[in-house]
């Protein structure tokens, strides 16, 4: 712990990242409700304007739900060359102050400012100066959280958005996590977060009361993990240059399903997902991964690894469906679905188009 409290840690966050890069350069979508994303029947937001959030509008929603709940939204296609540019130049930004930068996507990234290279002697006075240079130079909002580990500071981004910044020090570290429901955890999602409130864990004081042993039983190698950021102790560090070896996404239905076009239907938000953060990072891969979860909780995978790239979401969606095809009848109903991409490469390292014949 006491590691944990010599570190200054920020994690920063840009406003409504790509919603943003289009309201800047069109003053036509300024104060107005705009989604990026495809507004066809199978599409989905990729990003949401506050405009638009005000709404209920979020990313990963199906764009025939957002279109029903902003009739005015404006849907943008996007332009991932325009905002991989815009990355780069608040990276640049961030490498004036260190050089242990761990980026978590085009518009995040965890930063090591224990000792930063301007000699700012305040965590919270390098991150105004790293949103300041940001807006300066892009036009664009940052949000930030510091604190003196990787858990609270991007639980503290959250706090201030948008447009703000928020500070958790060692003495407040621990009354901020107690009084947290378990779904506000980041790495808790939806079915986690739903197991714990069967056991009676709601908060994270809920969590801090049960043993080790039993958090490991109950929630395997990750209950170590939720045992200790509920005490506020996250030993990792900021890892430069973190490289990502798979993308993945998943849901869980409301209502099991077992017809093949309603899985169908389901899993292209998935590939959505996936494709949109591989054009985000210019990253291709080479093994596709289908995740299939049953009514009884019992859980296989299946994959098919290509000789090259998957370089185009029609591919990567021919791929999966067709996993999904060889499953077919499913034996049981299905509660969950997943699509993975893995053996990832970046653009620089991709090899040609593949033309799959499925």
């Amino acid at each position: 712990m006491d590691e944990d409290r010599q570190r200054k840690i920020i994690h920063v966050d840009m406003d409504a990242f790509y919603a943003s890069v289009e309201q800047r350069d069109n003053p036509e979508l300024r104060g107005k409700p705009v989604a990026v994303g495809s507004s066809r029947e199978r599409g989905v937001v990729a990003a949401a304007s506050y405009e638009a959030r005000k709404f209920g509008v979020r990313s990963a929603m199906p764009s025939v739900t957002a279109k029903r709940q902003c009739p005015d939204l404006i849907f943008v296609k996007p332009r991932f060359e325009v905002y991989k540019a815009v990355s780069q130049q608040i990276r640049e930004i961030f490498a004036e102050h260190t050089a242990i930068i761990e980026p978590l996507s085009l518009d995040e990234a965890y930063l090591d400012v224990t000792e930063n290279l301007q000699g700012i002697s305040l965590a919270r006075d390098v991150a105004l100066a790293i949103r300041s240079k940001i807006k300066e130079v892009t036009g664009l909002n940052a949000s930030a959280g510091i604190s003196y580990n990787k858990f609270l500071a991007k639980l503290a981004s959250d706090h201030r958005k948008p447009n703000g910044q928020y500070v958790i020090t060692p003495e407040m570290g621990l009354a901020f996590v107690e009084n947290l429901p378990v779904g506000k955890f980041h790495g808790i999602g939806p079915a986690t977060s739903a197991k714990m409130n069967a056991l009676g864990l709601y908060t994270g004081l809920d969590m801090r009361n049960q043993s080790l042993e039993f958090m490991q039983a109950s929630f395997g190698k990750a209950g170590s993990y939720y045992y200790w950021i509920s005490r506020g102790v996250d030993s990792r560090e900021v890892r430069a240059d973190r490289i990502r070896k798979s993308i993945g996404a998943e849901n869980t239905f409301s209502t099991d399903l077992t017809d093949f076009d309603a899985m169908v239907a389901e899993l292209a938000t998935l590939i959505d997902k996936v494709w949109r953060y591989c054009e985000g990072a210019g990253n291709r891969g080479r093994t596709v991964t289908l995740k299939m979860k049953f009514n009884d909780f019992e859980i296989i995978t299946r994959s098919r690894s290509v000789p090259v790239a998957v370089s185009s979401r029609s591919d990567l969606e021919r791929l999966s469906v067709a996993l999904l095809q060889n499953e077919m009848p499913v034996p049981k109903p299905v509660r969950l679905l997943g699509i993975s991409l893995s053996s990832l490469k970046t653009e620089d390292g991709a090899e040609p188009q593949l033309d799959l014949p499925i």
